[in-house]
């Protein structure tokens, strides 16, 4: 069976007075993400509504290549290791999609 893509989007509520510090972070973040060479893409959205929500949109060719990304230094260094601890809520959804076709 053919690994399919896995589309990863993860919701960031950033603590009061930490979002230009995060989205700094953030900026490494992605573009070493892209450069993962299981990365399809990786976009960083802001709420609308509400400021200090970030959600972002990330895409691997299969879940080998997820793996991996959470493995690498700048993921453990960066996210879990500097923002983490500056987002009051984090939530992160595995999809995969369905072709209704």
């Amino acid at each position: 069976m053919e690994q399919q893509p896995v589309y990863v989007f993860a919701k960031w509520t950033v603590k009061q007075g930490e979002l230009n510090t995060v989205l700094s972070l953030l900026a490494e973040v992605a573009q070493k993400s892209t450069a993962e060479e299981g990365n399809l893409f990786y976009n960083i959205h802001q709420s609308n509504t509400g400021p200090d929500t970030l959600i972002l949109a990330e895409a691997y060719k299969d879940e080998a290549a997820v793996a991996a990304h959470r493995e690498t230094a700048h993921f453990q260094n960066i996210v879990v290791g500097k923002i983490v601890p500056l987002l009051a809520e984090r939530e992160v959804i595995l999809t995969t999609r369905i072709d209704l076709g």
